[in-house]
């Protein structure tokens, strides 16, 4: 894989490889997700009235890695905000500059869409933070969860 890197929104031909690549994801984090869950998801990144988006990358014709996002309301600003919920390079294609283009994609749409803030978070653990380090600091608040 040594082509150009496309980032471009998940299409309905899409669905085959990004189901592929939502399983490695999974498998990364060493869960999984309810295959109807998965279904739902895959439907919401398809409409466009959904504030839950997905880009994908593409090298040589087949897809690379994703980024998907919530777009949300903020209670301390006036334009909308992004949240990276899940970014994924297929490992075959890692150390190629995909999740960098992912990440790079997602900071031009911010610019060009005015919103106010794009975030993110993972495992400290991650080796990806190598990466994330190069975009902005990690800040210094603790995530609670309640899970029903």
């Amino acid at each position: 894989m040594s082509g150009a890197i496309v980032i471009r929104d998940v299409a309905p031909a899409d669905r085959d490889a990004w189901f592929h690549l939502w399983a490695g994801y999974n498998a990364f984090y060493e869960t999984s997700v309810a295959p109807h869950i998965s279904e739902r998801t895959w439907q919401r990144m398809l409409d466009a009235n959904a504030p839950v988006f997905a880009r994908v990358a593409q090298v040589e014709g087949r897809l690379a890695g994703f980024s998907l996002c919530v777009l949300h309301e903020g209670t301390w600003v006036d334009a909308p905000i992004c949240y990276l919920e899940d970014l994924f390079v297929d490992p075959g294609c890692r150390g190629r500059g995909v999740g960098r283009r992912l990440i790079e994609d997602l900071i031009a749409l911010a610019r060009s869409r005015a919103w106010s803030r794009l975030y993110w978070h993972t495992r400290e653990d991650n080796p990806a933070r190598k990466l994330y380090d190069e975009f902005a600091k990690a800040d210094d608040f603790v995530r609670y969860r309640l899970q029903f």
